[in-house]
């Protein structure tokens, strides 16, 4: 099982998970463009995607959806409110969306993929698990880590999650306050050291590599976030990188990254 990650952030989300023949996209918030040229770095055509998994219908994960559509028939997958709110959003994801039940396992290709509820500020989000010669699991857009967010990351090879923001660039940033405390509510984002003792409690399950995701542009620091989760993995083999904004991360699950 190999990862790709494409972008993740504010300005888009979209990564691709492979195992043998079976290719998924989560999420499409990037532009069509770049999700061409990135499938491309990975060997691989739009025509050769099985579907796309969708987390939420906020922007930064669904903006480059409606262009995929209309050059490809792509599935998706994604639970019932998010959509509800796809089909609102953009009518001819209709026919083409397959809605998903949240925390049972259904098949595509060769995989078998669950969905389990985040904590966010939209009527429903979700991360993924997708088992398969691997497990890897994603969780971003969460404001605390619920025991379902932990039952759905527990045990996987390789783990993306949410280390969003460092908590005085937020406090002291130029961010509005009702921004700041939704961002810092039990429902906007994780923060490093949470996302550091969610790491490594990931490690003491057996999750052999973590990759940060979801870093705030204006309120965080790739290093602030690396120094905090690499502290609390002291003493675990496990290793940890941050996601790309831009750029193109490869890597087989459970391995080490290596950055394209």
């Amino acid at each position: 099982m190999k990862v790709h990650v494409f972008a993740s952030g504010s300005g888009g989300n979209c990564l691709l998970v492979s195992d043998g023949d079976t290719h998924l996209l989560i999420d499409a918030g990037i532009s069509m463009r770049r999700v061409e040229s990135s499938l491309c770095q990975a060997g691989l055509t739009l025509h050769q995607l099985d579907g796309v998994l969708i987390t939420h219908e906020h922007s930064d994960h669904v903006s480059g959806l409606k262009m995929l559509l209309k050059h490809s028939k792509l599935p998706i997958y994604a639970p019932h409110t998010v959509a509800s709110r796809l089909g609102g959003m953009m009518p001819d994801a209709l026919e083409l969306t397959h809605v998903i039940p949240v925390g049972e396992a259904f098949p595509v290709g060769c995989v078998s993929v669950t969905a389990f509820h985040t904590p966010h500020d939209t009527d429903e989000s979700v991360g993924y698990r997708i088992e398969g010669t691997g497990v890897f699991a994603i969780a971003t857009d969460m404001g605390h880590v619920t025991d379902e967010v932990f039952g759905g990351l527990r045990g996987a090879d390789t783990a993306l999650i949410e280390s969003n923001h460092d908590l005085d660039m937020l406090r002291f940033g130029p961010y509005p306050v009702p921004l700041k405390r939704r961002i810092l509510s039990d429902y906007g984002h994780l923060s490093n050291p949470d996302c550091a003792q969610l790491a490594r409690r990931l490690a003491e399950t057996g999750t052999r590599t973590v990759i940060l995701g979801h870093l705030s542009r204006e309120n965080n620091r790739p290093e602030l976030a690396l120094s905090e989760t690499v502290r609390a993995l002291d003493g675990f083999n496990t290793s940890v990188c941050c996601a790309p904004v831009f750029g193109h991360l490869c890597l087989n699950v459970g391995e080490e990254p290596c950055f394209v």
